[in-house]
């Protein structure tokens, strides 16, 4: 071990989304940043094994399904042979490459340090880093920050029932790492992992069944939103086992995987995906050493600046828990730097979208009908959908809808709910409308482009127009 002690402005635990974004912010002022990763890939989660890869997945898997063909008149693109998940990505690992050669130039423009290896705290300011980069494997050196930060990220939760590493059972980091594509599976778990994962493999052809032990799909919808994406999956062919819960997974020596649920019903399926939650990758940073508490699943509690319980060590991205978003991960790392260097203009805005990659797309930000009810807010609500749209019926998306919520006294848009082609896109155009506090009007007033599927908000926002009380209307 070396007795060389490196002392930063900001040393940075973790080079996903959120710590990449600090150290850039911090570096741009002159700052001096040290980040340290102990994948010797940088990017973290979203780009490595979780937001990039599905989503590279999914757009590749649309397209040679023939989805994206869909109500193309002598037009037939659906997969005729036997095809490995290795065959679709390879422009995953291009679009993956293509970000490490950015991201790695940009860091080294602003001088930022990347030290490759593990660390663990020896107190609130110092750290031991045991490097395992090339040449450099197992030396130890020393690293001193004024501020920390700790964004780790996240990883799979493994219950003890399935036995992971033996026969067709996967988390949703192995699973892209599938030597073929199953014709049968299974998918524990209809939260936002599982549900994106059905799609795909059902788009890939697989005969897909989510098992789950609720009864509703991504309960933090909007009601109409979350209901709209069962009717979807359904039509397509996914099959939901509500209310159930597994009770025995056993791999089978002839292939393919058993499962016994709670009913009693038996199901064998070529391969099972366990999407359980993920717990916070902080269990081997010597947090004790330091001080830090954790909460359950080693999530890190953190204050309005991301700070822990130890005023000099700040937390963001996965590790401080919901909403575990690389949009909102990023967001964080940069009001984190800002404030550990005691820059101004550090605030987040409160209303952060939420993009869920499934297909069809649903995004959603702002207040659901439900949320309103509970407050007792009385609004009215405008829909729109992309069967009537010009541009919807280009490209042949019957199911898609837009929601617009308003409050009913003063018209303020209060929710936009998107489900359909491009709904993570489309949902920016509601979310600017309110970052400005905008009302019914400005859709009204806008001229907007045609056949674009923008003109949904023109289009609801009149059909909610229509349902003004007629007293409010005299007024």
């Amino acid at each position: 071990m070396t007795n060389d002690l490196k002392t930063y402005d900001l040393v940075i635990i973790g080079g996903g989304p959120a710590g990449i974004t600090a150290a850039t912010t911090a570096a741009s002022f002159g700052k001096s940043v040290a980040l340290v990763d102990s994948h010797r890939e940088i990017g973290g989660a979203g780009i490595n094994t979780g937001t990039v890869p599905s989503k590279t997945l999914r757009e590749t898997a649309l397209a040679f399904s023939g989805l994206r063909s869909r109500n193309l008149y002598g037009v037939d693109l659906s997969l005729r042979r036997e095809v490995t998940v290795a065959d679709f990505l390879g422009h995953e690992e291009k679009v993956k490459d293509a970000f490490h050669s950015t991201l790695a130039q940009r860091l080294g423009g602003l001088k930022v340090e990347i030290y490759w290896g593990d660390c663990t705290f020896q107190d609130a300011h110092t750290l031991n880093v045991r490097l395992s980069s090339e040449g450099q494997e197992g030396q130890q050196i020393q690293l001193r920050g004024d501020k920390v930060l700790i964004s780790t990220g996240s990883s799979p939760v493994h219950p003890e029932l399935f036995p992971f590493g033996q026969g067709e059972i996967y988390d949703s980091d192995t699973i892209l790492k599938l030597d073929r594509i199953p014709k049968t599976m299974a998918v524990i778990g209809a939260g936002v992992i599982g549900a994106e994962y059905g799609c795909i493999f059902r788009a890939l052809g697989a005969e897909v069944c989510i098992i789950d032990g609720r009864d509703v799909l991504l309960p933090f919808l909007d009601k109409e939103l979350s209901q709209g994406l069962v009717s979807a999956f359904e039509r397509s062919g996914i099959v939901f086992r509500w209310k159930e819960k597994v009770q025995k997974c056993v791999p089978q020596e002839s292939g393919g995987v058993r499962l016994e649920l709670s009913s009693g019903a038996v199901l064998t399926v070529d391969a099972v995906l366990v999407a359980a939650g993920r717990q916070s990758n902080t269990g081997n940073l010597g947090l004790d050493k330091a001080g830090i508490k954790t909460g359950e699943r080693g999530v890190l509690p953190v204050n309005e600046h991301f700070q822990t319980n130890i005023e000099n060590v700040y937390a963001a991205g996965d590790v401080v828990g919901f909403p575990a978003l690389a949009s909102t991960s990023m967001e964080q790392g940069r009001r984190v730097a800002r404030h550990a260097m005691g820059l101004t203009g550090s605030s987040i805005s409160p209303l952060l979208p939420n993009g869920i990659y499934t297909i069809p797309e649903a995004s959603m930000v702002g207040d659901t009908e439900e949320a309103l009810q509970k407050n007792n807010v009385a609004y009215i609500v405008g829909r729109a959908k992309y069967k009537d749209n010009a541009r919807g019926r280009i490209i042949g998306d019957q199911d898609g809808f837009l929601k617009l919520i308003f409050r009913q006294d003063d018209l303020k848009l209060l929710g936009v709910h998107v489900m359909g082609e491009l709904a993570t896109e489309i949902v920016h155009i509601g979310l600017m409308a309110m970052m400005c506090n905008a009302s019914a009007n400005l859709f009204v007033d806008a001229c907007l482009n045609t056949p674009t599927l923008s003109l949904l908000y023109k289009n609801a926002t009149l059909d909610a127009l229509q349902k003004i009380p007629p007293s409010q209307k005299n007024a």
